[in-house]
C-alpha cells in the first residue's frame, strides 16, 4: 500500500514539474525593444523596427513552442528615458530579452539593469567599442567604429591622401572613430593637422567645414550618427570643398543608404568603409533588400536595419537552443559563438567578447539604374573589434 502511495506521489510530482515547464513554455517570450522612434535618431528606430517586423513575418512568431511578443518603446535617444523604460520592461513586463539601443549613451545606461536582472541585452545599433564591457549580458549585432575606421586609414595613404583632417560628433563613437583612424593613419605615414569635434545636439557643421577649407587637406574624414550624413554632405558641397580639391571620406554613416539618393550627384565618388551596403552583391542580401523594400513602401534598408534583422536571428536561435525554456544565462550561452550568413556577409558572435566579427568593405558611391549606391570594391575579412586589443 505504502509502495503504491509513493509511486502515485512521485507520478504527481513529475506531472506537476512537467506542467510547470509546460506553463513556462506557454507564456509568451517577450522582447523589450527600446528605440529612438522620434527625435534626431528617428531613422535608426524606423529601420530597426521595420527589420524586426520583417524577420518575424519571414520566420513566424512562435519559436520552440513559445509565442514571441515584441514590446516597442520610444526612448527619444535620451539615456535617462532608456534606463527608465528598461527598468519597467524588466520589472513590470518581465521581458526575457532587451534589445535595440539607438545610441551609445542609451546602451551604457541599460548595462547595469541587464547585469542585475540577468537579462540579455542585444545591441542592434550603438557602436562604441566599450559597450560590451558595460555588462556581461550584452551581445552586439551592429558594428564598432574602430572596425570601420581602421580599414579606411589603411586605404587612404595608398591612394594619394597624405594629409587628412578628422571631423566627428563629440560622443563615444565619434571619439573612437577619431582615435582609431588617426592612430592608424599616422602609423601609415599620414598627417592629421587637426581633429574637430561637433556637438551631438543640434549640430552646425558650417564653421567646422570652413576651418577645414582653410587648412586645405587632401581629404576630410567624417563620422556622424546615422541620419546626419545628408547635412554634412549638403554643407560640404555648398562650400565648394570638392571643387577645392578636398575629398570626403568616412565611415558608412556618412553615405547612409537610407538618405543616399537624396544627397544628389555631389555624393558620387565618396569612399567609405563599412560592414553593410544595400548593394552588397550576395543572394542573401538581394533577397533581404527586395523583401524589406516591398514591406516598407520602397524604403531602402541601411546598416541599422541589418543590425536589427540579425539581432532577431540571434535571439531566435538562442531560444531554440534552450528548447523554448529561455532563462537569462541559458539564452546568453545560446547567443555566444553563433556563426551565420547575414545579408551583410558572414558574421560571428565572439564567445569571449560577445561582440560581432564581420567583413568590412571599402565602397564608393556610384550610380546604378539611376540610383546612388555604396558599391563595394574591396573587403577586409573577419574583422574583430580593434578596440578590444587595447
Amino acid at each position: 500500500m505504502k509502495k503504491r502511495t509513493l509511486i502515485q506521489a512521485l507520478g504527481l510530482a513529475a506531472l506537476a514539474s512537467a506542467s510547470g515547464l509546460s506553463l513556462a513554455q506557454q507564456q509568451p517570450f517577450k522582447i523589450g525593444l527600446i528605440l529612438p522612434m522620434t527625435g534626431q535618431q528617428a531613422t535608426t528606430g524606423r529601420q530597426i523596427e521595420a527589420a524586426t517586423r520583417l524577420w518575424i513575418a519571414q520566420n513566424g512568431d512562435t519559436v520552440a513552442g513559445r509565442k514571441v511578443q515584441v514590446i516597442l518603446k520610444d526612448d527619444t535617444s535620451l539615456p535617462d528615458v532608456t534606463r527608465r523604460l528598461a527598468q519597467e520592461l524588466v520589472v513590470n513586463d518581465k521581458v526575457d530579452v532587451l534589445a535595440g539601443m539607438g545610441i551609445t549613451p542609451s546602451a551604457m545606461s541599460v548595462g547595469p539593469i541587464a547585469t542585475q536582472s540577468k537579462t540579455p541585452l542585444v545591441v542592434m545599433a550603438a557602436a562604441t567599442s566599450s559597450i560590451t564591457e558595460a555588462s556581461p549580458y550584452i551581445v552586439r549585432t551592429s558594428f564598432t567604429l574602430p572596425q570601420a575606421s581602421v580599414a579606411l586609414a589603411d586605404w587612404a595613404p595608398k591612394n594619394g591622401l597624405k594629409t587628412v583632417v578628422t571631423l566627428v560628433s563629440d560622443y563615444g563613437p565619434g571619439l573612437d572613430a577619431e582615435k582609431f583612424f588617426k592612430d592608424r593613419f599616422l602609423f601609415n605615414g599620414g598627417k592629421v593637422p587637426e581633429t574637430l569635434r561637433v556637438p551631438m545636439r543640434n549640430p552646425d557643421f558650417a564653421p567646422f567645414l570652413q576651418k577645414v577649407r582653410d587648412l586645405k587637406p587632401d581629404a576630410l574624414f567624417v563620422f556622424v550618427p546615422s541620419g546626419a550624413g545628408a547635412a554634412v554632405m549638403k554643407q560640404f558641397l555648398e562650400r565648394g570643398m570638392d571643387k577645392a580639391g578636398i575629398r570626403l571620406i568616412g565611415t558608412g554613416d556618412v553615405t547612409d543608404d537610407d538618405q543616399l539618393n537624396d544627397m544628389g550627384d555631389g555624393a558620387l565618388g565618396v569612399v567609405t568603409s563599412h560592414h553593410y551596403s544595400a548593394a552588397h552583391p550576395s543572394a542573401a542580401n538581394k533577397k533581404f533588400v527586395e523583401a524589406f523594400e516591398k514591406a516598407n513602401k520602397g524604403l531602402r534598408p541601411n546598416f541599422m536595419a541589418v543590425g536589427g534583422y540579425d539581432g532577431m536571428r540571434v535571439i531566435y536561435e538562442a531560444l531554440k537552443k534552450t528548447n523554448g525554456k529561455g532563462g537569462g544565462d541559458a539564452l546568453l550561452a545560446g547567443m555566444k559563438g553563433q556563426l551565420f550568413e547575414s545579408p551583410r556577409g558572414p558574421m560571428f558572435i565572439d564567445a569571449q567578447t560577445r561582440d560581432v566579427v564581420q567583413n568590412i568593405y571599402l565602397r564608393k558611391v556610384e550610380k546604378k539604374n539611376g540610383q546612388l549606391y555604396n558599391v563595394e570594391f574591396d573587403v577586409i575579412k573577419d574583422v574583430k573589434d580593434p578596440g578590444k586589443s587595447r
